[in-house]
């Protein structure tokens, strides 16, 4: 009985063990098999060339450049830890450097690792003669970034185009499906970042067989990479090196330029530029400054080329290279903000444009005194009218009179239950001052303008930094003519006197205006145009604002010296509208009661049909019309001589192009002289 019990047993196990062995041969052969192979393969991503970024004009802003880069076997260098000073040698870096390189994680294990991107042909030829002295070295062939139309100094609209570098470790978490390893350049900055998912273009893969000590023997399989889809803008590229020489004339001439009111060299810190077409919201070039060299960027930044750039970003008298002021900057408006005001008053029918006010000079706040607690003062002074007499609407616009807006500020305050809190703040929210424009370009900063609800929103997220809550007189009557704690980015402005331009329609801001698979030349993406808002301005309110705006520069107006000086054309050649903005800032001399202000000068052409808005800021730059509205006048002139025409889209009949396209010299060039000379008879 016993020995039938334990043959029982055996025979148990026994058919245990055969049920398992056939488990393991027939029903698990697939996964085991798959489980061997992948002990013996790799698979490594191979990078895909980025989609080129073209202008309106089929012409390169950033391509592509085929560059030798020296590369290093890990395996080798272990096995052979002498030839890391060899190729340090032959580099021009230092062991450490090499050293430093084989351990960074973002270079594949089964790869080698590049030491040298750009490698001199001189280094390359002397690498072929001496091969067998480096074992483990040798020469692929890489893709990197160029700057066609920005010559030597890699700076044709910097700021909008952007630039690529390694991937982070957050961003490569992030979104884990997207096929991104540690080695991918990513766009960091600009069009780079917005449309990275169309110009990264797919990776390819190659099968890599490895054996037990996990060495690379050989290649199985490969898959070519597939590059990345064009990305057209509405970047025009002369009009873009335009804007950019204007801006930068400009400012330099501000900080040269003595203020008489002030007695100040201004510091003109920095500044933007920005030409927008009204009816689509395209922009038709962006400048920011200071600027800096995308070229630097290729390959790696270096980290002192980095602190020499960034050395500006902490500093309060000091431009920062790396931000763009056009969407980042945030600067009180000014003057610039009294279109909104207007805009208000005619509306809610606080007052009608043919309604004149005595400007006295120093408008006082009636029934104010400092012991009640005044907010922003009981007396306001003219900036620029300095007691003008009787204006209107119009009028008050044209001489920029402080005085006529100080006014409308009170009013509007002492009238609520008919008004509301926030009539003006109301009317800046539906020309899109107090909000992002979506523009296609990243970390667009937020405009505020400032109201008592503002207020009390900041002091809920934060009563320290925003202790005040309170809303008096002053306070409206400053926001009214664009003071205060209202802050607004140029981008924003250029939206809104687009809005006012067209007649009412607020266009999303967008730079990018097609998508193509450069396979195929097939429009993958087309970028309409995008209504994100409306403002309603019938005639009655619509007409008096632009004969005010007009009137700027006609020989009453605040710009109208600038314009004769400036300005190339006339008026019957090519109207504009326009509105200097002179905004206090008080940064750096607040203890001596002495500050430069912003300057800004926007305008619109030309009437009746305007097609363009021009705004230019310069932050601690003086007045608008003598700081601002020079560049924007010039920049008129080039767009009267050089009219914008429509996007041109690559076809393989027409390839995108590094030749620059011809254009007219701006209105009032002086024709080059020419010498003629007689031949001498007989």
């Amino acid at each position: 009985m016993r020995i039938a019990v334990v043959g029982l047993v055996f025979l148990a196990l026994f058919a245990t063990m055969v049920l398992r062995l056939w488990s393991l041969q027939v029903i698990g052969q697939k996964s085991a098999t798959a489980a061997v192979n992948s002990n013996q393969i790799r698979t490594v991503a191979v990078p895909a060339a980025r989609g080129q970024i073209l202008d309106r004009n089929n012409r390169v802003l950033v391509g592509n450049q085929d560059e030798q880069q020296i590369v290093l076997s890990r395996y080798q260098a272990y096995a052979d830890p002498a030839i890391i000073a060899k190729v340090a040698a032959l580099v021009g870096q230092t062991p450490a450097q090499i050293n430093a390189a084989l351990k960074d994680s973002q270079f594949s294990v089964y790869q080698p690792v590049p030491v040298l991107t750009g490698a001199p042909m001189t280094t390359i030829q002397y690498l072929d003669e001496h091969q067998a002295e480096f074992p483990g070295v040798s020469v692929q062939q890489t893709t990197v970034r160029t700057y066609p139309m920005g010559g030597a100094c890699g700076c044709i609209a910097t700021h909008v185009l952007g630039y690529v570098g390694p991937i982070s470790t957050t961003e490569l978490k992030g979104d884990p499906t997207a096929g991104y390893v540690p080695s991918s350049l990513v766009g960091q900055s600009g069009l780079e970042n917005s449309y990275e998912p169309y110009l990264r273009g797919v990776p390819g893969k190659d099968e890599l067989s490895v054996n037990a000590q996990d060495q690379v023997v050989g290649t199985l399989n490969k898959s070519a990479p597939q590059e990345g889809d064009i990305l057209v803008t509405n970047i025009d590229t002369n009009l873009q090196a335009a804007v950019q020489a204007d801006l930068q004339a400009t400012i330099l001439a501000d900080r040269n330029t003595i203020d008489t009111t002030t007695k100040l060299y201004p510091a003109a810190t920095n500044g933007a530029a920005i030409v927008m077409n009204v009816d689509t919201g395209a922009v038709l070039a962006m400048a920011s400054y200071p600027t800096y060299n995308l070229n630097a960027w290729v390959g790696g930044i270096s980290s002192a080329a980095y602190t020499a750039l960034s050395a500006g970003c902490t500093s309060a008298t000091a431009g920062c290279p790396l931000d763009n002021y056009a969407i980042q900057g945030l600067y009180t408006p000014g003057s610039t903000f009294k279109m909104v005001t207007a805009t208000a008053a005619l509306k809610d029918g606080l007052i009608s444009a043919g309604q004149y006010v005595d400007d006295k000079g120093v408008f006082n706040v009636p029934g104010c005194n400092t012991s009640g607690g005044a907010g922003a003062g009981c007396a306001f002074n003219d900036a620029e009218a300095q007691g003008a007499g009787d204006v209107n609407l119009s009028e008050a616009l044209t001489l920029s009179d402080d005085y006529y807006f100080y006014n409308l500020g009170d009013l509007f305050y002492e009238d609520t239950s008919k008004f509301g809190q926030t009539p003006i703040q109301n009317e800046a929210d539906a020309y899109g001052l107090d909000q992002v424009t979506g523009v296609d370009l990243p970390d667009e900063a937020q405009g505020r303008v400032d109201s008592q609800p503002e207020r009390q929103l900041l002091h809920r997220e934060n009563a320290a930094l925003a202790p005040n809550t309170t809303w008096y007189a002053g306070d409206n009557i400053e926001m009214a003519f664009g003071q205060g704690a209202t802050e607004i980015t140029p981008l924003e402005l250029a939206d809104a006197y687009a809005t006012f331009a067209n007649g009412g329609t607020r266009y999303q801001p967008q730079v990018g205006s097609a998508l193509i698979n450069p396979a195929n030349d097939k429009v993958v993406k087309k970028i309409a145009p995008k209504v994100t808002g409306h403002v309603s301005l019938p005639p009655a309110v619509y007409d008096p604002i632009l004969q005010g705006l007009e009137g700027v520069v006609e020989q009453n107006g605040t710009a109208g010296k600038t314009f004769q000086q400036y300005a190339h054309f006339s008026p019957g050649q090519f109207q504009i509208a326009g509105k200097t903005g002179t905004a206090d800032t008080c940064a750096g001399n607040c203890n001596k009661g002495i500050d430069e202000p912003n300057a800004w000068f926007v305008a619109f052409g030309p009437e009746p049909n305007p097609e363009y808005v021009v705004v230019v800021v310069v932050d601690q730059g003086g007045y608008g019309a003598t700081a601002a509205a020079p560049a924007v006048m010039n920049i008129f002139n080039y767009l009267v001589a050089n009219p914008i025409g429509g996007v041109v889209l690559p076809s393989p009949k027409n390839p995108p192009t590094t030749v620059p396209l011809p254009s007219n010299a701006p209105a009032g060039t002086p024709a080059p002289a020419t010498t003629t000379t007689t031949a001498p008879k007989g």
